[in-house]
């Protein structure tokens, strides 16, 4: 019986490329393992599969008396809705830990670092199993991603020795040029939805009792987006309806001005004012220098909720 390996809901390119680089892995070590995904994937991830010649995991929403492995969360309103009724083997992560429990003990490998690929690429060394090129390339760029090419305050020396040694592996001498060109791909919002733009890297946190949704979209230029603002506003709203939510944020991710536009509809602006120290007008600001969610968001957010 196979075991299965995925992560988040909305997948990003983290949770994609994780579940492939953590299958292969699982795959060598004798266990059979199958990467799979619970959504469509972006438009980066897309680049990243095509530029390697990745497989596009199989979509599988239904985990009910499976054996899994989760990557890239640990958080249940990120998980398949009967993910209580599977036995969770194991956890790769790099964020908070969330609040999913397990019945049995589990193998975890959760680290503040920027990328949960460069997690897996520490278990490839600590197993002493070759990472193939095509893998290895996925994972660099998956890396590059998650710490918007070493700019994030994520990033860890561990992140950046990962790239330069998945780099040498798969033959990519200017890695920071790929990576740009994987954001323009990222960056594209023409024909896109606002329902599209606003889910992107989209997640839910349950924040000691409120629902709160966060959206960051990283761009080349955000101001292609200036006048979708009214546009992305309303689909916010019903974003907020359909989920509940107390307080929904888009962060709109400028990496070149490495900040980000604040787009905000809450039940009390107020909580997120003083969470990041701004002034809302309008109910946006820009925020300078913010470029991860997880760690110059989340943590100042959650406590006003108490």
């Amino acid at each position: 019986m196979s075991t299965y390996v995925f992560g988040h809901i909305n997948p990003d390119s983290d949770s994609i490329v994780g579940a492939i680089s953590l299958s292969y892995l699982k795959n060598q070590l004798g266990e059979e393992c199958i990467p799979t995904r619970q959504g469509d994937i972006t438009a980066e991830t897309e680049f990243i599969l095509n530029k390697f010649g990745g497989k596009l995991p199989e979509l599988k929403t239904s985990y009910a008396g499976e054996k899994v492995y989760l990557i890239d969360f640990s958080n249940t309103l990120e998980a398949p809705k009967d993910i209580a009724d599977a036995t969770i083997l194991g956890i790769v992560d790099h964020h908070k830990l969330g609040d999913i429990t397990t019945d049995t003990p589990l193998e975890c490998w959760i680290r503040p670092i920027g990328c949960s690929n460069t997690i897996v690429k520490e278990m490839y060394d600590f197993h002493k199993v070759e990472i193939p090129k095509d893998i290895a390339g996925m994972m660099m760029l998956a890396i590059l991603s998650d710490t918007v090419i070493f700019k994030s305050p994520t990033c860890t020396k561990v992140d950046t020795k990962a790239v330069k040694e998945l780099a040498a592996i798969c033959g990519v001498e200017d890695y920071k040029a790929l990576a740009m060109e994987m954001f323009i791909a990222k960056s594209a919002v023409k024909g896109a939805s606002a329902r599209n733009l606003n889910t992107r890297d989209y997640k839910m946190f349950d924040m000691n009792g409120a629902k709160v949704g966060i959206n960051q979209l990283e761009m080349i230029d955000i101001s292609a987006l200036d006048d979708r603002k009214e546009e992305l506003f309303e689909d916010m709203k019903k974003l907020k309806e359909d989920d509940s939510l107390h307080t929904i944020l888009v962060l709109l991710t400028d990496i070149i001005k490495e900040g980000s536009q604040l787009l905000v509809v809450s039940d009390d602006e107020s909580k997120v004012e003083a969470a990041l120290d701004t002034k809302l007008q309008n109910s946006q600001a820009w925020l300078p220098g913010v470029l991860s969610r997880k760690k110059q968001v989340i943590p100042f957010l959650q406590p006003q909720f108490k």
